[in-house]
């Protein structure tokens, strides 16, 4: 067994916009994997044996049976379940009924009020809003609806959370648009909580958000202009996001980048000028004609965008690390008001992170965010980065990883015994779970 040493450094964190949220590409596909865990960071016990080695616990708290969405309970049982294709642990089953979006004192709640203020403004009466629907949704919805191919990395159990074979929660915004343009809608915004199987550092986290706008032309609208209706959607939208982006950062210099996405062609990138650096602000482009016929818009076209409100309110308040979002203690909550966007956020601390490596042979089936999972089971948000530091294959054909695990707390420093117990908990899990041999 490898020694496992730590080291108690500061260390800086800086931003850095992944890429956009419309849709995110993959690297492989993989066969369905399991991690279910019940657990609770903040009841980290560090209480050790008297040969020196920490209690290996169960690391299993209770949880809310049931959570309120909008007026109406979602159970355990509809998102946690004890089937092989289920792949939902329970600290993710407790962040459905959060909803920071619909907060107004929260930086989330803010910035999804500053953009409906900048819609209501332009296009007043115009565009319907949604912003509790389900985020359960079926495979047809989240995939299927938006044309997302059958062989695409996104469907892997290893990127999306499946409730089962045919149930799913939703990984984009996306996934309510062709219910809504089936319903008759021709201008919605969709804002919502998604959830993505993903890595772990400073602007990664497993539930974020998304806003979806949509908006749909009949030939009346475009007919006269003496432009065909995939210019005429392309210009307009492009108008509408450059004066969504200048309301949101002010005068900056904008340019469009030519995209793919399987929902929309032509597709675009919108990237900001912003200190001193492009910032890639959304995804966007003119809706796929297939999706407009079968929801009973031949006719028509339309244009359609995402952004990942996230990744623009951590620019927009100087918010270094994706899980304060989560965070209720005081002082980050107190520093917001609702209607007051772009306030920049203060730290109040920043405590020291504890390093701690582990080396393994992986096996076949062995995956990153299956290992990124099992450690945010035992360790929640007390995990702040995993990162592959080392890898080596032998003459016999076996490949070792190792991986250094930062953790810190945002809101007080962590003991060596709790740490320590964490670390010891995190290689039990690993081990069972992933079929590695620790090193």
């Amino acid at each position: 067994m490898a020694v496992m040493a730590i080291a108690v450094v500061a260390q800086s964190t800086g931003v850095v916009l992944s890429k956009s949220p419309l849709f995110r590409n993959g690297i492989r596909s993989f066969p369905p994997f399991s991690v279910r865990f019940s657990s609770s960071a903040s009841t980290v016990s560090s209480t050790l044996h008297s040969a020196g080695k920490p209690c290996r616990h169960k690391w299993r708290t209770a949880v809310a049976s049931l959570v309120e969405r909008g007026g109406v309970q979602i159970a355990r049982d509809d998102v946690v379940r004890d089937e092989p294709t289920n792949n939902i642990p329970d600290t993710i089953f407790t962040k459905i009924g959060m909803q920071l979006h619909r907060r107004n004192q929260h930086p989330i709640g803010i910035l999804k009020n500053a953009i409906y203020d900048y819609f209501d403004t332009n296009y007043a009466n115009k565009f319907d809003k949604f912003d509790d629907l389900s985020p359960i949704v079926s495979v047809k919805e989240n995939f299927d609806d938006v044309l997302v191919p059958p062989d695409h990395v996104s469907r892997s159990y290893n990127d999306t959370y499946y409730i089962d074979p045919q149930t799913v929660l939703r990984c984009h915004t996306s996934a309510h648009q062709a219910e809504l343009l089936s319903k008759g809608y021709k201008h919605f915004l969709v804002t919502g909580d998604v959830y993505r199987r993903d890595s772990i550092d400073s602007t990664h986290y497993p539930v974020f958000h998304q806003m979806e706008g949509v908006r749909v032309f009949r030939p009346i609208d475009w007919e006269s202009s003496g432009k065909d209706g995939t210019t005429y959607a392309a210009e307009d939208l492009k108008k509408c996001l450059e004066g969504l982006a200048r309301h949101l950062f002010g005068a900056v210099e904008m340019r469009w980048i030519d995209t793919y996405f399987p929902f929309t062609d032509p597709s675009f990138e919108l990237e900001i000028y912003f200190k001193e650096k492009w910032l890639e602000v959304l995804g966007c482009g003119v809706t796929e004609q297939e999706i407009l016929n079968r929801s009973g818009n031949a006719d028509d076209v339309a244009w359609a965008f995402g952004l990942g409100l996230e990744r623009l309110a951590m620019v927009l308040f100087d918010i270094p690390d994706i899980r304060l979002f989560w965070s209720s203690d005081e002082r980050f909550t107190s520093q917001f008001s609702g209607g007051q966007l772009g306030m920049k956020f203060k730290p109040f601390s920043k405590y020291p992170p504890c390093y701690k490596d582990m080396s393994f042979w992986i096996s076949e089936s062995f995956t990153e965010n299956n290992l990124c999972e099992v450690i945010r089971g035992v360790a929640g948000d007390l995990v702040e980065e995993v990162t592959l530091i080392d890898n080596f294959t032998n003459k016999k054909g076996m490949t070792s990883h190792c991986y250094r695990i930062t953790y810190r707390s945002m809101e007080r420093s962590l003991t060596d015994e709790e740490i320590n117990d964490l670390q010891w908990n995190v290689r039990e899990q690993v081990e069972s779970k992933l079929n590695v041999v620790l090193r």
